[in-house]
């Protein structure tokens, strides 16, 4: 099925696979997502409503929250976002299970520091420190992974994982994820592109930002093809494919992707 971009109220009465949509309004996020619909292993696709990616869901608004767990049924939440982040964006909301798989953010602490030493920072330098960033998840930070995995084997209950803007340690585990179910690289990376139609950053961001050169904000708010590349390619080089990565690396062996793809396959 191909990626559908439009957006309809969580109301709307869904009879059919194709009432569905990927991009769902939820107030208080902009880059809420429905991972189903993909054609996967054996022809079969990805189920529709049990697998969500997402920006942070701190300012998720009251109705947003009910539409949330009454009418996705999403009973708990996969938090990449590192310790701070989760204390200063805080959520705890009654009949969802928050579970911190934390990774820290190093990027912008990085960025920072570099312009505090007096660099300058350009959008061909920013490419590359997320970049780094993209290599650092493949060994250095594969622990939340491994766990994002178990959450998923341990039950198939509808689940949201994000990070802050649901774009880089989101779109790692979105790309991990669909990949092991068999969805083909090239709809991968284009879910994974999404973000740059969708995410807006909330003003609190803007402003906390507000030192960084706009340019290279546009490189570290957005997503590029060569940040998942930076990542792909030596986990390619090393294990051959991203299942075989997943076993080595993730314990995720052959019997447990068999049982995620029974579990989220249709």
């Amino acid at each position: 099925m191909p990626i559908q971009a439009e957006s309809v109220p969580l109301a709307t009465p869904l009879t059919t696979a194709e009432a569905y949509t990927r991009h769902l309004p939820l107030a208080g996020t902009s880059n809420f997502r429905d991972l189903g619909g993909y054609q996967g292993l054996d022809g079969r696709t990805v189920r529709w409503r049990k697998l969500f990616r997402s920006d942070h869901l701190a300012l998720l608004s009251p109705e947003s929250q009910r539409q949330l767990l009454q009418e996705l049924g999403v009973a708990r939440s996969a938090d990449f976002r590192g310790l701070r982040e989760q204390s200063v964006d805080h959520y705890a909301i009654d009949g969802l299970q928050h579970h911190s798989l934390a990774i820290e953010p190093t990027l912008v602490q990085r960025a920072f520091s570099l312009m505090q030493q007096g660099e300058r920072l350009t959008p061909d330098h920013t490419v590359l420190l997320m970049q780094d960033t993209y290599r650092s998840f493949i060994h250095d930070n594969a622990a939340p992974f491994t766990q994002f995995f178990e959450m998923l084997l341990d039950s198939d209950a509808p689940i949201v994982f994000h990070c802050t803007a649901g774009k880089d340690r989101t779109g790692w585990a979105a790309t991990l994820l669909l990949t092991t179910l068999g969805v083909p690289q090239d709809v991968v990376l284009q879910d994974y592109l999404l973000t740059n139609d969708y995410y807006h950053r909330p003003a609190k961001a803007v402003a906390a930002a507000a030192q960084i050169p706009d340019e290279v904000l546009q490189v570290l708010w957005r997503v590029q093809e060569p940040f998942l590349t930076a990542a792909l390619q030596p986990v390619l080089q090393d294990y051959g494919s991203i299942p075989n990565y997943v076993e080595k690396v993730l314990g995720v062996d052959a019997k447990a992707q068999q049982k995620l793809a029974q579990m989220y396959l249709e």
